[in-house]
């Protein structure tokens, strides 16, 4: 920025702007020019303090929704910021390969083009047609990434599966194993049976859906003898039956605790009278079914009693291997006939009842998942998760919101092992190697697996790999330029929704590796792990502008490059980051978006006008020979540069920006500018314009600093016009020194123009009572001395469009302003201004109006039993009403006594 005052100080630089802001003509190539320029691109040989991120892998499928541009809003807001403030910055992007979702969506592609699936193909040919895919298709993202303005370092862009990622996995996977952290069993999962995979939980949405419940009776049919009633919404799984349980207290059953029922259709199976504290005796019968391998709560209470866990149903959800006639059947079919067959038997005891309960289903293929019993790979999270704890315990990484950390602890400190393993083709393979012999052998990166051994043939789960993001993406297990400069990473930007499935495992994992690898990863204080990121910021979900989730059925979403196109991405990205508290959710809709292009365009208008009237970028006169209006604008500027800093070191992204709205609007160009009109003047120079065109050019250059990382694309074009700069993205974050702080603030200034706009409004609002057109001055007399105001009689006549009073000048009116150090009475001559017949003829329309709300109050107020009945809210309103009707009636009444007589 230069020092020199006459180096712009009246030149017209408003023809470097184009006519108007049209933010689809300038975005795109905007963008691309800084990407060409190298401005994203970080430098670890750099000796500037660092400062990284690294983004939140999308999936390769994915394209761009609400959720995305909120956080890589605000990413880049801190990104664009720090790099302002002078920080070797890296913001490292990538995608995620998405095993489930890329895997199911190549498959359907296949099967819609070719007839084919996967096993026509065999695994090796099958994962080629996925990289194709890929290539072709997996670039939609990064595409809308660039739309909506991310300054990431494409350079460095990685991918889960590329080889240095791939590698990585390798590693950590040895590395745990070896520590004896990960391990193989049979335990109960998440089943998908039409994706014929374990899913993690994230993957399983609940609904509710129509069911019945049935009841069974167990053992004789005879009243008089032994038996139990149970009931039951999945009565195909009684197939698996293998015990009854009953409370220990409830004596209606201790009885019969160790008994033996015959199975209804298995002769292999027994079912056991236990007793458990988990049974509910008020609920029901107090008698519950167990299924150890088909439901979570059974799967507990069979470990507790070390009960058999026949598994019942094969990998497609098909009833199998109980011996019955049911082996073959799909679990929905088998429903009925298991019913029915139970029914012949006698042992539906009850009609069948109607049941709308909640059920899990795949977010990926829809169906609803079968808890099962499947053989899996495991990590033991233990010490993993207590690790994780203790980083945030001992503020090695702090949670933003605060609040959030109890939710983060009662995660970790109650975490159960991690299934890793899919049974998918797409993704990484699991490092296992079995021998002829059964030999098990965990192969590393750089090893070789011994001769005639077989590959397990299950891969990782996809957020086994995303747990690697901080470092793998920067190169370990080697070390490297980049992890020795920017990790740990400054701060995680995700949504809350995640921080069980993401972030605790980066978590875990981060931690981990910083005790296998400390000289690569760097030592954590005090001896404790280095952790993946130092602070830890969650911001809220984006719902609609009711506050509900989006969803297609709903059919609320919003596509966030619709709003790009209509709105540009600026608007896009100032409408969300103008709404995000931390922790909160955020409801947006497409008024937010209106409101956010509206104020790019007042920015834009505001920044034409003053390079027309000779705004300029250099040193600041000294104070003393300031106006008023100049300092109070400066020192206006100085309170909001600190808030928001303040604000943005807190991750107040809302708060921020809602600041900056209302200076740049409300102060800046509603006032400021106005009042600059009357001190500069419009021909020649004089100090006192050439000052104020300084002020206001230093005004908009701050503003547009403060904005930039928030409205990238337009601040760019408005602060190279203003300044002649080379690019704002690299230009310096204010401070205190670019508002002249150093000087103590100017309260008198401040109370004199903040009078002199309360005294403004005043007279504009008087003057549309009376009905004076806005652009007639009207001759007023103002006693402006005893207010100290009488160095700002010019720009108060100038703004109030009312003139100074000639002779044998007659009021016609009066106001009556109180300020703060006086109250004035201000006397008008708005005779021959307004059309007395038109004037009387409006307001008798707003009497009537007020009339008629006095009326309907009085009657509900009137109306006892109304009184007694409504909410005391309702009654509240509706006194407010009147009261506010009541005022606009003695308003209205006293104007058109004011008026002269029609025709006098």
């Amino acid at each position: 920025m230069s020092d020199a005052n006459d180096q712009l100080v009246g030149t017209n630089r408003a023809d470097l702007l184009p006519k108007s802001w049209e933010p689809q003509e300038h975005e795109e190539t905007l963008y691309e020019s800084w990407v060409e320029a190298g401005y994203f691109t970080a430098d670890p040989e750099s000796d500037k303090p660092a400062y990284s991120i690294v983004l939140p892998p999308p999936n390769v499928t994915g394209q761009l929704h609400m959720g995305h541009a909120l956080d890589h809003t605000l990413m880049d807001s801190l990104i664009r910021r720090k790099r302002m403030q002078g920080f070797e910055v890296l913001w490292l992007p990538g995608m995620d390969h998405a095993g489930i979702a890329t895997q199911t969506k190549v498959e359907a592609k296949l099967k819609a083009e070719e007839g084919k699936d996967r096993y026509d193909y065999g695994r090796e040919e099958f994962i080629d047609k996925v990289w194709e895919w890929k290539q072709e298709y997996g670039g939609t993202i990064a595409k809308q990434m660039r739309a909506i303005g991310d300054s990431v370092d494409w350079s460095r862009e990685r991918f889960t599966l590329d080889d240095g990622l791939s590698r990585a996995v390798q590693t950590i996977f040895k590395q745990l194993f070896d520590a004896g952290l990960i391990y193989r069993d049979y335990r109960l999962v998440n089943w998908s049976p039409v994706l014929e995979t374990a899913v993690s939980d994230i993957e399983v949405m609940y609904k509710d859906v129509d069911g019945e419940f049935v009841s069974i009776r167990y053992g004789s049919l005879n009243d008089d003898e032994p038996h139990l009633i149970v009931a039951t919404t999945r009565v195909e799984t009684m197939l698996g039956d293998v015990a009854i349980a009953v409370h220990p207290e409830d004596e209606r059953y201790a009885h019969l605790v160790g008994t033996e029922f015959d199975h209804p259709f298995r002769d292999d199976l027994k079912l056991t009278v236990i007793a458990d504290d988990y049974v509910d005796m008020e609920l029901g019968t107090g008698a519950v079914k167990i299924t150890p391998a088909h439901d979570p709560n059974d799967y507990e209470m069979g470990l507790r009693h070390d009960l058999d866990m026949p598994i019942i149903m094969d990998e497609k959800g098909r009833i199998a291997d109980t011996g019955t006639q049911f082996d073959g059947l799909d679990r929905f079919e088998a429903r009925v006939r298991v019913r029915e067959a139970l029914a012949e038997q006698g042992r539906i005891v009850k009609e069948v009842r109607p049941y709308v309960h909640s059920v899990g289903h795949s977010e990926r293929s829809g169906e609803p998942i079968e808890p099962r019993l499947s053989l899996q790979w495991f990590v033991k999270v233990d010490e993993l998760a207590r690790m994780s704890g203790d980083a945030v315990r001992n503020g090695d990484t702090k949670i933003h919101p605060q609040s959030m950390e109890k939710r983060y602890f009662d995660w970790v400190d109650n975490m159960h092992d991690w299934t890793i393993s899919r049974q998918l083709w797409w993704g990484h393979r699991i490092p296992i190697w079995y021998g002829p012999e059964g030999e098990v052998v965990c192969v590393g990166p750089d090893e070789e697996p011994p001769a005639g051994y077989e590959q397990d043939p299950d891969v990782l789960d996809t957020w086994f790999s995303s747990a690697l993001w901080p470092f793998s993406t920067m190169g370990w297990p080697d070390k490297t330029p980049e992890l020795d400069k920017f990790y740990p990473t400054s701060v995680l930007v995700t949504a809350y929704d995640i921080l069980f499935f993401w972030v605790a495992r980066m978590m875990m994992f981060g931690t981990f590796a910083g005790t296998t690898t400390p000289d690569v990863l760097g030592e954590g204080k005090d001896g404790r792990p280095m952790v993946p990121f130092t602070d830890l910021y969650l911001h809220g979900l984006v719902r609609d502008e009711k506050g509900r989730k989006m969803s297609k059925s709903l059919g609320n979403g919003i596509d966030p490059m619709d709003w790009v196109n209509r709105f540009g991405a600026d608007a896009l990205r100032f409408a969300l980051a103008r709404g995000a508290n931390p922790g909160i959710d955020l409801p947006i809709g497409e008024d937010n978006a209106t409101s956010a292009r509206n104020f790019a365009t007042k920015l834009f208008n505001a920044t034409k006008f003053a390079l027309m009237n000779g705004a300029a970028v250099g040193t600041l006169p000294a104070r003393e020979e300031l106006t008023d209006a100049d300092r109070w604008i400066l020192d206006r500027l100085e309170e909001v540069r600190a808030r928001v800093d303040a604000y943005l070191d807190d991750y107040q992204f809302a708060k921020a920006n809602e600041e900056l709205y209302h200076f740049a609007w409300d102060e800046l160009c509603d006032w400021y500018l106005e009042i600059a009109k009357t001190q500069i003047p419009r021909e020649g120079a004089d100090e006192r314009g050439r000052n104020t065109q300084i002020v206001l050019g230093r005004v908009l250059d701050v503003v547009l600093r403060l904005l930039h990382p928030t409205m990238p694309f337009i601040t760019e074009v408005l602060w190279r016009a203003l300044t002649g700069g080379e690019t704002i993205t690299l230009a310096a974050w204010p401070t205190a020194e670019d508002t002249n702080a150093g000087a103590a603030t100017d309260e008198a200034a401040r109370r004199r123009i903040e009078d002199s706009v309360k005294l403004i409004t005043e007279l504009r609002r008087f003057r549309s009572d009376q009905g004076v057109k806005p652009s007639q001055k009207v001759p007023a007399k103002l006693d402006l001395a005893k207010a100290d105001l009488a160095e700002q009689e010019e720009l108060i006549r100038s703004i109030a469009r009312v003139e100074a009073p000639g002779e044998g000048f007659q009021a016609s009116a009066s106001v009556e302003v109180r300020l703060s150090q006086a109250t004035i009475d201000v006397a008008l001559d708005t005779s021959g201004t307004v059309d007395v017949a038109a004037e009387r003829k409006r307001l008798d329309k707003e009497l009537a109006a007020a009339q008629k709300e006095l009326d309907n109050a009085a009657a509900k107020l009137g109306n006892e039993q109304f009184l007694a009945n409504a909410p005391e809210h309702v009654v509240a309103k509706i006194r407010e009403r009147q009261q506010v009707a009541q005022e606009e009636f003695e308003r209205v009444t006293a104007r058109l006594a004011q008026l002269p007589e029609a025709g006098a």
